[in-house]
Formats: structure tokens, C-alpha cells, sequence
């Protein structure tokens, strides 16, 4: 009984972030929501006495998500900003294979500041790059505190700032860069092309935070394993999906 119970619950959560990705927060009903799972409006009550509270569990799902993706990115042993790198590629995917993601950014932006509303998935996306990039910095991987290279390398030499400006910049930089992201998605990119654009994205972000002399050091694509049949796919440590 009780794991009939739990995947009714997670047939709801599915649909939900489904129609709430499609159609917007404001228009999914409760009913469409009820109908897509498969279940009748008192079995969805059951689990979720509102819109609100299925919203909350969508984006609940978003941001456990989150955490096992950068849970396995940080224990794959890779660096803090490489970490960073494939966190954005693990977004791009997960923007078209797992409706909990957009939908989750769409509740955000639509609901921001609703007193009820206990989850912030874009909140909590904007914190891990933080953190990843803090990480990095903190590592020694971005020289904020001298220049980035040598001179005519894309370095920060002579460009004035203080050590704390540098960060601040780089911090604000790459935030709203990756930003873009969910909103080329939105645009209807597939995920070849949206993916081809994350790598070139750090391409350029690259020379600004390491200097060109190491932006080879990194990979700017999504990471690529072979597969059973001799067909390539793409991993993302932890992405659960």
C-alpha cells in the first residue's frame, strides 16, 4: 500500500512539473494535473492539499537533483571550476530531459516572493555556482589576487582592481553567464545545439578567469563515455535522471 502510495505521489510530482513547464504555474489546474498522473482529484489531494504544495515538491525535486549532481561532480575528484564546467553541461541537459528543471525555474521566476513558497530552485542553482566558484578561488585555480597571466595573456594585470573588485567581478560575470542558459533553452535550442553553445560559452569565459595560458587545462564540452553498442553518450556524475 505504501509504494502504491509513494508512486502515485511521484506520478503527481512528474505531471505537475510537466504541465507547469508547458503551460505556467498560473494555468495548470489542479484537474489537468490530476488527469495527466492518471489519478482522480481526491487521490491528488491526498498528497498535495494545494497547488502550492505541489509546486513546492517539484522544485523539491529540482534542487535534490542539484545537490547529487555536485555531490558527484565534487567526488569524481575533478577540480572546483572543471566541477563548475560540467555542472552548467549537466543543467543543459537536464533543461530537456527532466521536466523538474525548467519547471522549477518557471515556478521560481513566476512565484518569487509568494509567502508560501518554501522552495527557490534558481536560488539554489545561483548558490552552487557560487560555491563552486568560491571553491575555486579559494583552491588557487582563479589568481584574483594577482593577474591571471602575463601581459597580453587575457590577464588582470593593470586593470587596477583590488583583489576583492576581481572577485567580485569574476562572481558576477559567470552568474550571468550561466544564467542564459535556462533562458536559451527556453528558446527551443535542441540539446546538441544548446550544448555546443555551453562550451563555447566557456570558451570565453575561460581567458577571463585563468588566462589564456591555462584555459587548455579545462574541458569545455559535456564529457563524453562510450556506451554499450558502440553508440557515445554524455555522463553527469550524480545527475539521478
Amino acid at each position: 500500500m505504501q509504494e502504491r502510495s509513494e508512486r502515485t505521489r511521484r506520478r503527481l510530482v512528474f505531471a505537475g512539473a510537466e504541465l507547469f513547464h508547458r503551460s505556467g504555474y498560473a494555468n495548470a489546474t489542479l484537474g489537468e494535473i490530476a488527469g495527466a498522473a492518471g489519478v482522480t482529484k481526491g487521490a491528488l489531494y491526498f498528497h498535495f492539499a494545494s497547488k502550492d504544495e505541489l509546486a513546492d515538491a517539484v522544485q523539491r525535486r529540482g534542487c535534490r537533483l542539484l545537490r547529487e549532481a555536485v555531490r558527484g561532480l565534487n567526488e569524481s575528484g575533478v577540480p572546483p571550476l572543471q566541477a563548475l564546467i560540467d555542472a552548467t553541461h549537466w543543467l543543459a541537459r537536464t533543461l530537456h530531459e527532466e521536466p523538474a528543471i525548467p519547471a522549477s525555474f518557471r515556478i521560481t521566476k513566476e512565484c518569487g516572493g509568494h509567502p508560501s513558497a518554501q522552495q527557490d530552485f534558481q536560488g539554489a542553482w545561483l548558490a552552487t555556482v557560487s560555491d563552486l566558484l568560491r571553491m575555486a578561488r579559494d583552491t588557487g585555480e582563479l589568481p584574483l589576487g594577482g593577474p591571471a597571466g602575463e601581459a597580453g595573456d587575457g590577464g588582470a594585470e593593470g586593470d587596477g582592481l583590488s583583489p576583492a573588485e576581481r572577485w567580485e567581478s569574476a562572481e558576477a560575470l559567470v552568474a550571468a553567464a550561466v544564467c542564459g542558459i535556462e533562458v536559451l533553452s527556453g528558446t527551443g535550442l535542441s540539446y546538441a545545439e544548446l550544448r555546443r553553445k555551453v562550451a563555447a560559452l566557456w570558451g570565453l569565459l575561460l581567458p577571463s578567469l585563468v588566462g589564456r595560458a591555462r584555459s587548455g587545462e579545462y574541458r569545455t564540452d559535456a564529457r563524453e563515455v562510450p556506451e554499450s553498442g558502440g553508440v557515445r553518450a554524455y555522463e553527469f556524475l550524480g545527475s539521478g535522471v
